[in-house]
């Protein structure tokens, strides 16, 4: 099965509407464009429509003020038979200075569907580099841990009424 590209780049500049109460840009704002790069490398990957399964880990490490150039990386860095997980890294600069800083990181898993919205395969990604290797070995013990928060969560999802009734 083909395969398009493993990553993309979006660039985007932060505009005043991008803004919270405390004058930076507002995670929302940075989610979406967390989404729209996992979007583009998931459809860029599998050439399927694909959507949006999981992000999590997300972490906001510095802020990003308005007027930066912000640039959103994705990856691809592991894939299972219908769904791929994509490592994101969102990084800021003011654009008259090329100093880069990380403002936030996390994984989002999308899952490519056909015509009828129904998972389809996706072309698989087998690394060779041994830092590849370790960002899919990464994912997989990710996964792991995901599937323990999920069954735990499962307690919240039930009213506590009814649990008792």
């Amino acid at each position: 099965m083909e395969h398009g590209s493993r990553d993309i780049t979006l660039r985007f500049l932060a505009e005043p509407s991008d803004v919270n109460f405390g004058g930076k840009v507002h995670g929302g704002a940075v989610m979406k464009w967390i989404d729209l790069a996992a979007y583009a490398c998931a459809a860029g990957w599998s050439k399927k429509y694909c959507i949006t399964a999981y992000a999590g880990g997300i972490r906001f490490v510095a802020p990003i003020l308005v007027g930066s150039l912000v640039e959103v990386h994705a990856k691809i860095i592991y894939t299972g038979n219908t769904s791929m997980h994509i490592g994101l890294d969102v990084r800021a600069n003011d654009p008259k200075d090329p100093a880069q800083t990380l403002t936030t990181h996390c994984i989002v898993i999308m899952v490519a569907v056909g015509e009828d919205g129904k998972p389809t395969s996706v072309p698989q990604w087998n690394p060779t580099e041994p830092k590849d290797i370790f960002l899919r070995e990464s994912a997989i013990r990710l996964m792991n841990m995901r599937k323990q928060i999920g069954d735990e969560m499962q307690a919240h999802v039930m009213p506590f009424d009814e649990e008792t009734s």
